[in-house]
């Protein structure tokens, strides 16, 4: 059991290493035909939504070989003008997870609206 347990530790180590925790991002998983990938063209759908690409990468469906399905992940907590973007670009939007601020960053933004407000 403990050797199972230390495999899920280091997997998850690994996993953080390649996508660090990042709460003012957002997440979107895009098909596209094989023949239609491109990651240039991504980036520059994804810069055109004025959003930064943090993460990039490419597997595909066991089911349809030749469809393509790009992870990305984008500096934006709402992903809402990324997906138009890349719509627009001919990609097909499959899920959007937006970032979810939690009550701690809510608090602290507040405290420094207050703090600009007061001087």
């Amino acid at each position: 059991m403990t050797k199972d347990l230390a495999a899920k530790e280091n997997k998850n180590r690994q996993f953080e290493a390649f996508f660090p925790p990042n709460p003012d991002s957002s997440r979107l998983l895009v098909g596209c035909a094989q023949g239609d990938y491109s990651a240039s063209r991504i980036a520059h759908a994804v810069e055109d939504a004025d959003a930064s690409l943090i993460n990039l990468n490419v597997t595909s469906l066991e089911s349809q070989a030749a469809q393509i399905v790009v992870a990305l992940r984008v500096d934006h907590r709402d992903p809402d003008r990324v997906a138009r973007s890349l719509e627009r670009y001919g990609y097909t939007i499959l899920s959007v997870e937006a970032a979810d601020p939690g009550d701690e960053t809510i608090r602290l933004r507040y405290e420094e609206l207050m703090r600009y407000i007061n001087m």
